[in-house]
Formats: structure tokens, C-alpha cells, sequence
């Protein structure tokens, strides 16, 4: 087999290829056109909307004044009545207010979280590197000599037999109860006790 007899397989269509848009630009342009015109004619509705039911909502919680025919003693009533209504709703704006306040500081709060939480400092990336037992130990016990660092023995506390043995008397001493029992009787034994 040669290499002119060599003919590469066809390639099977690829499944990720987009399929061809069958609308036209001119198409496209008028219907966003279209979708526009829709949108500003929904904003104002909304607006429209939005005026007509604060109008509702002050006429139901203020009802025009009758301020005809009304005396000295009515006038003055009615207007401790209005202060009263005013003072209300002026602590239920300040309650609103300082929710609102609470609340933009928490969101503040919590994004400069996120934002200490998302990182503004990148992980090095980690390298291998081989260290000899030699190195990692002199990197543990500072610079000194290799001798004096593997030799782990010479810094062990050392035991004397001398010690060892008069611990024992001195428990056996302690053990044995009647042996000194004269000498501890009295206040002398109780010096004795406290001297030692």
C-alpha cells in the first residue's frame, strides 16, 4: 500500500455546529423595534399605574378638609388631630428609615464577605522540590553541625545511679511506718517533717 492510495475517512458532521438562523437582519431589526415600543408603553402604564394608586391611597387615608362652618373650638380640634396623625406616621417613617439603613449596612457587610471570601490574593502554585535528610534537618535545628544534630542521645537527660538508689531509701523509709513512729511523735517530729 502506497501512500497515494491512502484517503482520509470522511468526518462526520459535527453535533456542536450552529444551526443557520432562518429570520433576516431586516426581520430582526423590526421586531426589536416592536419589542421597544411594547416595553415604553408597559413603563408608562406602570407609571400610570403607580400614580393612580397613591391618588386612591391619600384619599382613603386623608379625606378632604370640611373646614366651613366649623368654630374656634372645632378648628383647634381637629388640628391637635392632624398632629397627632402626623406624629405617627412620622415615627413609622423614622422605623423605615433605619430599617433600611440596617439593612443597606448588613448588604454592605456581606458583600465586602464575599468579596474577602472570593479572594483578592491567588494561591502560588505549589512546586515539588527534594529535600536530603541532611538538608530538612538542618532546616529544623538551625545550623548546626550534623553530628551534634543526629546525635538525638547526647541530648537526653541523664540518670545517675546515686539518685536512683536513694530515691528507693527514701521510700523505704517512708514506707515502713512503725520504724518512725517515736521519732515523728511530738512537736519535734513535726519539725522534722516540715525541715524535710
Amino acid at each position: 500500500m502506497s501512500d497515494d492510495d491512502y484517503k482520509p475517512s470522511p468526518m462526520p458532521p459535527k453535533a456542536d455546529a450552529k444551526p443557520k438562523c432562518k429570520i433576516s437582519a431586516s426581520r430582526k431589526l423590526s421586531l426589536k423595534i416592536l419589542l421597544l415600543a411594547r416595553a415604553t408603553e408597559e413603563l408608562e402604564a406602570e407609571k400610570v399605574a403607580i400614580e393612580e394608586d397613591k391618588v386612591r391611597h391619600l384619599g382613603e387615608k386623608l379625606p378632604p378638609l370640611q373646614l366651613s362652618g366649623l368654630t374656634l373650638e372645632d378648628l383647634q380640634v381637629l388640628c391637635k388631630q392632624m398632629h397627632e396623625k402626623i406624629d405617627v406616621v412620622d415615627e413609622e417613617r423614622y422605623d423605615f428609615e433605619a430599617k433600611v439603613f440596617k439593612n443597606y449596612r448588613d448588604i454592605n457587610e456581606l458583600k465586602l464577605k464575599v468579596q474577602d471570601l472570593g479572594g483578592k490574593f491567588k494561591k502560588p502554585a505549589l512546586r515539588k522540590v527534594r529535600v536530603s535528610a541532611d538538608e530538612m534537618m538542618e532546616a529544623l535545628f538551625g545550623s548546626k553541625s550534623k553530628a551534634s544534630s543526629m546525635d538525638l542521645r547526647a541530648n537526653l537527660k541523664s540518670v545517675k545511679k546515686e539518685d536512683i538508689k536513694q530515691e528507693k531509701e527514701l521510700n523505704m523509709e517512708v514506707g515502713d511506718w512503725r520504724k518512725n513512729v517515736e521519732a515523728m511523735s511530738g512537736m519535734e517530729g513535726r519539725k522534722k517533717m516540715f525541715d524535710a
